[in-house]
């Protein structure tokens, strides 16, 4: 039986992403992006929406080789071995490419339950639209942010603004000015 985990890049204001829908501030420095090699060891699933599913086919198809990067080789391999479960009413099971993709139209309650109770791991939900449900419903055990000194004024929040949550933390670390902070359901 697995546990899920919701994990998120934010600004200090609690966005994702700002009003133009960018995210580029968020990119992680090399200590952060060691810090999420290191976290998806445990991740046996992810649950992630279309746009997310297409900005990571990138790790897909990126290059086992010597030429690049160590690090960026290391990301790419967890990234395959981890199964995924694209959430989207748009995409259709032929543009799923991996083989241990799967497609769902629409993700309920009851079927996320059932992927988290039969996952060996971690499931990670990505995306705060797609993890809003979940988090209304009490049902992500942890929540792990990673808070980029940035503050953007507006955009994606990482969370719902219609919820409330009793949250303790259980570990925090700075990264080059990047609070990583873990929290667990009360």
């Amino acid at each position: 039986m697995g546990t899920l985990s919701f994990g998120a890049t934010v600004s200090l204001d609690g966005y994702v992403a700002d009003a133009n829908g960018d995210f580029q501030w968020s990119a992680p420095s090399d200590a952060v992006f060691a810090a999420h090699i290191e976290r998806m060891a445990a991740v046996s699933t992810e649950v992630l929406g279309r746009k997310t599913y297409a900005l990571m086919q990138y790790w897909e198809t990126y290059p086992d080789d010597d030429d690049h990067p160590a690090d960026d080789r290391e990301f790419a391999r967890r990234w395959r071995k981890i199964e995924k479960v694209v959430v989207s009413s748009t995409l259709t099971p032929d543009e799923v490419k991996a083989g241990r993709d799967r497609l769902v139209t629409s993700l309920s309650l009851d079927e996320l339950r059932r992927i988290v109770d039969s996952a060996p791991g971690v499931v990670e939900i990505f995306g705060p639209t797609v993890a809003a449900p979940a988090i209304r419903a009490g049902m992500v055990d942890e929540f792990q942010f990673f808070v980029v000194p940035k503050v953007v004024g507006g955009g994606l929040r990482a969370l719902p603004d219609d919820v409330r949550l009793n949250l303790r933390l259980v570990a925090h670390k700075i990264y080059d000015g990047v609070a990583h902070l873990r929290y667990v359901a009360r």
